[in-house]
């Protein structure tokens, strides 16, 4: 109601203006008021939800356009010229999935093997797909056709793929038990410090962030949980100060410590990873992910983070566009700053919720 209240005052300073300009500030005014009138009944319907974005509100269009422009990138993308295979990784961590089944399915991967197998192919017979990420396809592979009983599409995916001259007498990277993991030292205490320490800092020194250090925490980042474990992000890095404060300033507040930045991490969500609209949320579930390990990695080498809202607005979308470069598929999902912290800078106290407020048992 206050932003209408606001849009009137507006009115009647434009009405003191010029004729045309209290015209275009009347028509937003009554716009306004009809779509707060709109609101309701359209939230209790899917289709006059889609009615009111369609000719009241474009603040969707974007996510629209961006999920439709990933899908094309999708269907589009060449495994031969790729350095990662969205579709590869999924399917790898489908046959991974069924290999480690309780109980295990003497026939399973059937309908999906065969083109499984053509990509891993494709991937193999070029230069460019990352060798661990082949390697990984490859002993998985292996592992699944020594296991699983033949059937006619299998044994002629098999053949395929035994005929490809590389695979490892004893495969490595495949499902392993899980009392062989690495054990941590880390005790419950000592984590709960670590997320206690790292809060968000906004006031920095000059001092450079060693590009070894920045090279270490994404590394740590990687190993955050995701869907078929596709990782459908990167990390944009600015080192340069003036470059970081500038494209830090195009996020809503930074205004009076965007200057202090002397290093910022872009985190972009790539929608070209997926072929259905309903997996439109992962890039910003798995970027999140990813991005929380990130600033606990950095923590712990003595650097401090401050994550950024990056609000869709459109102006701002295209600034960014033209600093960056982005395609239309890649969604900003958040700014992350880092460098040294200033000892004499002010950190906000910034409560949070206790367990007795998240938590809800059901």
């Amino acid at each position: 109601m206050t932003e209408f209240i606001d849009k009137a005052a507006r009115f009647q300073r434009f009405a003191r203006r010029s004729p045309r300009q209290a015209a275009r500030a009347l028509f937003v005014v009554m716009l306004d008021r009809l779509r707060a009138g709109l609101i309701r009944p359209a939230s209790r319907s899917g289709f006059l939800a889609s009615v009111y974005f369609t000719f009241f509100s474009s603040r969707f269009y974007r996510e629209h356009r961006a999920v439709l422009s990933g899908i094309v990138a999708n269907l589009n993308s060449d495994i031969a010229v790729q350095r990662s295979s969205s579709q590869l990784r999924r399917n790898i961590h489908r046959v991974e999935k069924g290999l480690i089944m309780r109980p295990r399915r003497a026939v399973f991967a059937e309908d999906y093997i065969e083109a499984t197998v053509s990509l891993f192919l494709r991937g193999a017979a070029g230069t460019a797909l990352d060798r661990d990420e082949l390697k990984w396809a490859a002993d998985v592979l292996t592992t699944y056709f020594s296991i699983v009983a033949e059937t006619p599409r299998i044994k002629k995916a098999k053949e395929r793929f035994l005929a490809w001259p590389s695979q490892a007498p004893t495969p490595s990277f495949v499902p392993y038990p899980s009392s062989s993991r690495t054990r941590s030292d880390i005790s419950f205490d000592q984590l709960y410090a670590l997320f206690s320490e790292r809060r968000s800092v906004r006031w920095y020194s000059p001092a450079p962030v060693p590009e070894d250090l920045i090279e270490k925490a994404i590394s740590a980042a990687s190993l955050a949980s995701s869907a078929c474990n596709r990782q459908p992000y990167s990390f944009l890095l600015f080192r340069d100060p003036e470059k970081a404060a500038h494209i830090a300033s195009l996020a809503g507040g930074t205004g009076g410590f965007s200057k202090n930045i002397p290093c910022l991490i872009l985190v972009v969500g790539d929608l070209s990873y997926y072929v259905h609209e309903r997996d439109r949320h992962l890039v910003y579930i798995d970027s999140s992910l990813a991005s929380a390990q990130l600033m606990l990695a950095f923590q712990t080498l003595g650097l401090s983070t401050c994550a950024i809202n990056w609000p869709d607005v459109d102006e701002r979308e295209r600034a960014l566009q033209a600093a960056v470069g982005l395609e239309t598929h890649e969604r900003v999902i958040m700014f992350i700053a880092v460098g040294y912290a200033d000892r004499d800078g002010l950190i906000p106290y910034s409560q949070k919720k206790g367990a007795d407020l998240l938590l809800q048992a059901l």
